[in-house]
């Protein structure tokens, strides 16, 4: 019986060694342990991605890029350059005066044109010295470019005409303001060294008025008029000719 027993122990005990050791190879535990260690080898990102997405981005929304909305741009609506407003001060005094910033001319239209004779004599030193005076009389500057031209007619017509004008004494632009004036002197010879002492004074063109043409200009036709503005004066010429001065603000 004993001799029986012993062989049958150590058989069953050899087949649970060999159940156990079969259990183990086959348990589901460790396939999925070997399982899950494959996948999360495989699906780890490589050194240089392995940032952890809590880390802030090199540029982040705090720092806005050059030339974002909220760094405007130099030279943007909201910086106003100083060249808009000089362009916008410029547009005004360009129609204030009328030509985008060209003044107009002084002409018989927007002018008034008075003639004073002289107030004394012509001397051996010097000239008698009558005025000639342009006033604006228009709301706008105008402007005086070129010669200025009078001529003088004998009242009876006994002598030709004289004439003078400033094309070599004085002919550059010269601007007149709303509502001033300026004036030339008109030099000329009064004095008949050919006649008999009463008539010393009295030269070939005695003319009541004389006729003006400023430049480019149609002529305006006026009365002589005194040295002090009272009507009657007489522009007496003796000579050819006559010299019209440049023109200047008195």
């Amino acid at each position: 019986m004993r001799t029986t027993t012993r062989p049958a122990l150590l058989a069953v005990g050899a087949v649970a060694t060999l159940a156990l050791s079969l259990t183990a190879c086959n348990d589901g535990s460790g396939t999925q342990d070997s399982a899950v260690g494959t996948s999360a080898s495989s699906a780890a990102p490589s050194g240089a991605t392995s940032a952890p997405a809590s880390a802030p981005a090199a540029h982040s929304a705090s720092a806005p890029a050059a030339g974002s909305a909220s760094a405007p741009a130099a030279g943007s609506a909201s910086a106003p350059s100083g060249g808009r407003t000089s362009t916008s001060g410029g547009g005004s005094s360009s129609s204030g005066t009328g030509g985008g910033g060209v003044i107009a001319a002084c002409t018989t239209k927007n002018t008034s044109v008075t003639f004073l004779q002289s107030s004394g004599h012509a001397s051996d030193a010097q000239a008698a010295a009558a005025t000639l005076k342009i006033t604006n009389s228009s709301g706008a500057p105008c402007t005086i470019v070129g010669p200025t031209t009078v001529v003088a007619d004998d009242d009876q017509g006994k002598a030709s005409p004289v004439s003078g004008d400033n094309s070599k004494d004085g002919s550059d632009a010269v601007d007149v303001p709303a509502g001033a004036a300026v004036v030339a002197d008109v030099l000329y010879n009064d004095v008949n060294s050919e006649g008999t002492k009463s008539a010393r004074y009295t030269c070939p063109v005695q003319a009541s008025h004389v006729k003006v043409a400023l430049p480019k200009d149609v002529g305006t036709t006026v009365n002589v008029m005194k040295a002090n503005g009272s009507p009657g004066g007489v522009f007496s010429v003796c000579g050819t000719d006559f010299k019209v001065g440049a023109f200047a603000a008195r």
